[in-house]
């Protein structure tokens, strides 16, 4: 028992500062928050709903006719509480740059958990049933993602109702979010297992000359 908790020291100390010293960038943020928009306004994309807006007048005159998927409706149902999904993300730090925050719990945490299954004692520091409450990466991430959707919101407005043909990552995160030196992270894509034992698979990523482009399922 004392060699294993001794081997989890060095293997889990490290993880642990790391994490506490390394918050998300401005580029990192801009990334998720757009890609959390975009699945979100995806999943309602098709919709043949029409909405009737405006009052009914003495005068008989009949209510506007809209269709949901171009209404402000939309998007303002999108935007609500968007960042709240940031929460969902977990620090995998076994993955390079921005691709360390994704959906689903980490190769660390996973193998920990393990450990624990086994009998094994693990310290992180705090009670075993907060593990897998949200970092202070992910808290930072959540706050930032509030700050810039309201700093931006005329802009994510501007790019709905004129500019959809394009993607909202390359429309608010290179041409008004972050400066050229600034847009690394945005070419960073998940390619999958990288060769380390994970209980979690990973779908490859599609296209590589669209390496700028991020879905919410590759995350």
């Amino acid at each position: 028992m004392e060699v294993l908790l001794l081997c989890l020291f060095f293997v889990v100390g490290p993880v642990v500062a790391d994490e506490n010293e390394r918050l998300p960038n401005k580029c990192e943020v801009c990334k998720y928050l757009t890609v959390e928009l975009q699945a979100t306004l995806d999943k309602t994309g098709r919709s043949k709903e029409v909405l009737e807006v405006g009052e009914v007048l003495d005068t008989g005159k009949r209510r506007r006719k809209i269709k949901y998927n171009t209404s402000e409706t939309r998007l303002t149902e999108a935007i609500d509480n968007i960042c709240e999904g940031i929460l969902q993300y977990s620090v995998h730090a076994e993955r390079p740059g921005s691709l360390r925050y994704s959906k689903g719990t980490s190769q660390t945490m996973a193998t920990l958990k393990n450990l624990v299954n086994k009998g094994v004692k693990v310290e992180l520091g705090i009670p075993y049933e907060l593990w897998d409450e949200p970092s202070v990466e992910v808290s930072d991430m959540k706050k930032q993602c509030e700050t810039m959707l309201e700093q931006y919101e005329e802009v994510v407005e501007d790019w709905y109702f004129h500019h959809q043909e394009e993607r909202l990552e390359r429309f608010l995160c290179e041409n008004y979010v972050l400066n050229s030196s600034e847009q690394e992270c945005l070419k960073e894509v998940w390619k999958g297992d990288t060769g380390l034992k994970s209980e979690e698979t990973a779908a490859s990523s599609e296209g590589e000359g669209e390496g700028r482009i991020h879905d919410a399922g590759e995350l």
